[in-house]
């Protein structure tokens, strides 16, 4: 048998969802777990949906901004409690259009370039025809976690 080497994470990116607190909390706390014990650079990530877009939305430029500033008040928060847990190096990231998971895949991690993508499990139901977390940890170049 070979000698097994620890594995050390340097870069590690948590996607929250801004529907689901209980999955967010649960990542969450691995993630900064994590980070915390690797000294690694943390970033949190969430990205505002497609779907929550109304043709409404998307012509009255003061609503578009009142959900950008919704979605980047929830990932602060998650930000600031990473912060408080003794994480030093926390980054907030936000994105927006598209699909979630192509999001995440072809802009978020290129861009921030972790080396473990932390997930929380989706409620069951929620996206209907696939899970978001499914998809990320089948198509992410990186190692993926996601916790129940």
């Amino acid at each position: 048998m070979e000698k097994i080497e620890p594995i050390m994470f340097d870069r590690i990116l948590l996607t929250i969802d801004a529907d689901d607190p209980e999955a967010n909390v649960k990542a969450l706390s691995y993630a900064v777990t994590q980070a915390k014990e690797f000294g690694a650079a943390l970033g949190i990530c969430s990205v505002l949906e497609g779907d929550d877009i109304n043709i409404y939305d998307s012509l009255t430029p003061k609503r578009l901004d009142e959900k950008r500033a919704a979605l980047n008040e929830v990932i602060n928060k998650y930000v600031d409690l990473a912060k408080d847990f003794g994480v030093q190096d926390v980054t907030p990231i936000a994105s927006e259009g598209g699909d979630i998971d192509d999001q995440i895949l072809d802009t978020i991690i290129p861009n921030f370039n972790p080396d473990l993508l932390v997930c929380g499990a989706d409620k069951d139901g929620e996206h209907h025809f696939y899970s978001i977390s499914v998809k990320l940890a089948k198509k992410a170049k990186v190692s993926v976690i996601v916790v129940r």
